[in-house]
C-alpha cells in the first residue's frame, strides 16, 4: 500500500517547473530502490487491503518503474514542446495503473485497471504520435481490447455470484466448458498478443511516440501473460484440457510472424512484429503449466521488456536525426553514427537470444518444457529460433551497412542516449548472474 501511495502522490509532481523532468525521474528511481529492498517470500507477502506481491509481481513492478523512468528520459523532444507536463502526468498515471495491476489480489480491481490502462496510452498516441494515421491505430487498439475484454467482465460477474468473492485465492472451481475457457483467455490473448489477434500491435507501435512504444513493448504486453498466469490457478483442469489449442497457435504463429518480419520496410514495424514472435514463445511456455515453462516465460517477459524497449529507443535515436523510419533511408548508419553501432549489435544479438543474455536462458527453459510436453515441438522451436536470428541479423545489417544517402555525413550520440542504452543493457547481464535466487 505504501508503494501505491507513493506512485499516486508522484502524480502531484506534475507542475510547470524547469526542474520537473529531473525530479520526476529521481522520484521514480528512488521508488524503485525502496521497493527492491522490500523482503518478499515465495508466496504472497506485503499483503495490505486487496494488494500483495509474490515473485511474479516483484520483477514486473520493478520493470514497470524502470521503464517509465526511461520513457521520461527518452522523450527529450517532448520536453521542448507544449503540454510537456500533461505528458509527464500520463507517464506517472501509467506507472500507477501498472503497479496496481501487478499488486492486485482482487479480480475486479485487476480488470478495472487493465481496462483503464487504455486511456493514458491512447492520449500518448493521439497527443504525441507522428502521422495522422495515429487516429486509426488508436481506434484499432481501443476496439480490439474492448471487444475482447467484455466477455471476461461477464465471467467475473458469474464468479462473484458463484463464490461471493473476487479474490484469486478463493476461486478453485471445476468446469470443462470451452466457451467459458475462451471468455477467460481471450482478453489476455489479445493483449499478449497471440497470432491472429495481433493486428493492432504494429499499427499502435508505428504511430506511437517512443515513450508509447516503450511502455507497449516493455509492459502492456506483459499484462496479458500475467493475467493468464493468475487465472490459470483458478481453473487448472480447464487449462489442462484446452491448452493444446493455444500451444498450437503459439508455435505456428511464432514461425509465421517471424517470416512476416522479412518483408517489413519500417524499422519500428519489424521490431513490433519481433515482439509478437517472442510473446508467442511466452504463450507456449505458459501453456506447459510446468515450473520450467512458467519460469522461462517470466524471465522472457523481463528480458523482452528491456531488449525491445532498447531497440525502440535506438530506432528513435536515428529517427530524430533522419526524420524517417524507413529501411531505405536508415541504412549505412555505421558511417553516419558509428558510436551507436555497438549498441545496435548488442541489442540485435540479445533479441535473437545470444548468450550471455537473459533471453538465452529463458529460451532454453521454454525449449525444455516444450519437449516435455511434445517432443516434436523441438523442430518448431528450431524454426522460430532460426528465423528470429535471421530477422535480427537483417535488422542490424540493413541499418548499419550499405551506402548512406543523405547529404551530411556524421553524427554523435549524446550522453543522455548512452545512459539510456546502458540502463537497458545492464539488467540483461546482471539478472543472469543472480539467477540462482529464481531457481531456489
Amino acid at each position: 500500500m505504501v508503494l501505491v501511495f507513493m506512485c499516486f502522490m508522484s502524480l502531484l509532481l506534475v507542475v510547470n517547473s524547469p526542474l520537473i523532468w529531473f525530479v520526476s525521474q529521481f522520484s521514480l528511481i528512488l521508488l524503485m530502490m525502496i521497493f527492491i529492498n522490500n523482503f518478499i517470500n515465495q508466496y504472497f507477502s506485503l499483503i495490505s487491503y486487496f494488494l500483495g506481491i509474490d515473485y511474479f509481481s516483484y520483477g514486473l513492478i520493478i520493470l514497470s518503474i524502470l521503464i517509465v523512468s526511461l520513457m521520461i528520459k527518452s522523450s527529450n523532444m517532448v520536453q521542448l514542446k507544449l503540454y510537456s507536463n500533461i505528458f509527464l502526468l500520463m507517464c506517472f498515471l501509467l506507472c500507477f495503473i501498472l503497479v496496481i495491476i501487478f499488486c492486485s489480489l482482487n479480480m475486479f480491481v485487476m480488470y478495472m485497471f487493465f481496462e483503464f490502462s487504455l486511456i493514458p496510452l491512447m492520449i500518448l498516441i493521439f497527443g504525441w504520435g507522428y502521422q495522422p494515421e495515429r487516429l486509426i491505430s488508436g481506434l484499432y487498439l481501443f476496439f480490439y481490447t474492448l471487444f475482447a475484454s467484455l466477455p471476461l467482465f461477464l465471467l467475473l460477474i458469474y464468479f462473484y455470484q458463484l463464490n461471493n468473492t473476487m479474490f484469486f485465492d478463493y476461486n478453485f472451481n471445476n468446469s470443462f466448458s470451452f466457451i467459458f475457457h475462451l471468455c477467460l483467455m481471450f482478453a489476455f490473448l489479445v493483449k499478449l498478443p497471440m497470432f491472429m489477434v495481433h493486428f493492432w500491435l504494429p499499427k499502435a507501435h508505428v504511430q506511437a511516440p517512443v515513450s508509447g512504444s516503450m511502455i507497449l513493448a516493455g509492459l502492456l504486453l506483459k499484462i496479458g501473460g500475467y493475467g493468464i498466469l493468475r487465472f490459470m490457478f483458478i481453473y487448472e483442469n480447464l487449462f489442462m484440457k484446452y491448452n493444446f489449442i493455444w500451444y498450437s497457435l503459439g508455435v505456428v504463429g511464432g514461425i509465421l510472424v517471424s517470416l512476416v518480419c522479412f518483408i517489413q520496410g519500417d524499422v519500428k514495424c519489424l521490431i513490433a512484429y519481433s515482439s509478437v514472435a517472442h510473446m508467442s514463445l511466452c504463450l507456449v511456455g505458459l501453456m506447459m503449466m510446468s515450473k520450467w515453462g512458467i519460469l522461462g516465460t517470466y524471465l522472457m517477459m523481463i528480458s523482452h521488456g528491456l531488449c525491445s524497449s532498447g531497440l525502440f529507443c535506438l530506432a528513435n535515436i536515428s529517427y530524430e536525426r533522419l526524420s524517417s523510419r524507413s529501411f531505405y533511408l536508415n541504412k549505412g548508419l555505421l558511417s553516419f553514427m558509428p558510436s551507436m553501432c555497438m549498441m545496435w549489435f548488442l541489442f540485435s544479438s540479445f533479441n535473437m537470444g545470444c548468450p550471455p543474455s537473459l533471453n538465452f536462458i529463458s529460451e532454453i527453459m521454454i525449449l525444455n518444457s516444450m519437449m516435455s510436453f511434445w517432443f516434436n515441438s523441438l523442430f518448431f522451436f528450431l524454426f522460430i529460433s532460426f528465423f528470429s536470428a535471421c530477422f535480427s541479423v537483417f535488422l542490424f545489417s540493413y541499418t548499419q551497412h550499405g551506402s548512406f544517402n543523405i547529404l551530411y555525413s556524421y553524427s554523435m550520440g549524446s550522453i543522455r542516449e548512452y545512459l539510456l542504452m546502458i540502463i537497458h543493457l545492464l539488467p540483461l547481464f546482471f539478472i543472469l548472474l543472480s539467477l540462482n535466487s529464481f531457481l531456489l
